[in-house]
């Protein structure tokens, strides 16, 4: 069966309590409660979005979020009780969309997934390909020279932003407010994913003509036959 959102935290009555609200405006919503439970859902499922828990019963939230990063890219809004920074820095990193905190609002908390939700459900162009890159908007797969690339979430999107944004030079200040949903991005930060896109995707990551940099200005993605 498909899913809008799936909720995975061992607060049962709190997870129980998210989904059946969500289910009451129209966001096809089930709840789990751990990490095996999340994998013997997706045996027989699927899911557009997952609202993951830090402190799950049966092992990390952060562990979880690396093993269905292997599979998928779906949209992952981490949720927890802990107020770290640090935290804040692993999930984004990892492949986590946004960071709420425990507790929540449920109103503000179904705004923010059917925005995202929205967000990924309006892409201009479902498919990029020049014959060398070629990048699946909907099922968020990405080949070079025919190869499959594996990307994390934050990096799928800073390449589907460059590429919807083609031959536009974007600043860092929207890359961080619009990637990252964050003001506050350090420039090293954004270097190191560039970084990681390019030795993805370019045939020379010392020569990038993909993603080239504009020096004082930022970035642009050029498309390879230009």
């Amino acid at each position: 069966m498909k899913y809008n959102c799936l909720i995975i935290d061992d607060e049962k009555i709190l997870a129980d309590s998210t989904a059946e609200y969500f289910n009451l405006f129209g966001v096809n919503t089930v709840a789990v409660y751990g990490a095996e439970d999340c994998r013997e859902f997706f045996k027989s499922n699927t899911a557009e979005l997952i609202l993951l828990d830090i402190n799950l019963g049966d092992g990390s939230g952060f562990d979880l979020c690396k093993e269905l990063r292997v599979t998928t890219a779906i949209p992952i809004l981490f949720i927890s009780a802990r107020t770290s920074d640090d935290d804040k820095i692993i999930a984004l990193n990892i492949g986590g969309d946004d960071y709420v905190q425990k507790p929540y609002s449920l109103g503000v908390l179904l705004a923010k997934v059917k925005a995202v939700l929205k967000r990924y459900g309006q892409i201009a162009c479902s498919e990029y390909s020049d014959g060398y890159l070629t990048i699946d908007f909907i099922s968020k797969q990405v080949k070079a020279n025919g190869v499959a690339v594996k990307l994390t979430s934050l990096e799928f999107r800073l390449l589907s932003y460059l590429v919807e944004n083609e031959d536009k030079v974007i600043s860092k200040k929207e890359l961080f407010e619009k990637v990252w949903k964050d003001k506050f991005t350090g420039d090293g930060t954004l270097n190191v994913h560039i970084r990681k896109l390019r030795e993805a995707i370019e045939i020379n990551p010392n020569k990038p003509k993909y993603i080239v940099t504009v020096w004082g200005d930022g970035y642009k993605f050029t498309g390879g036959s230009k």
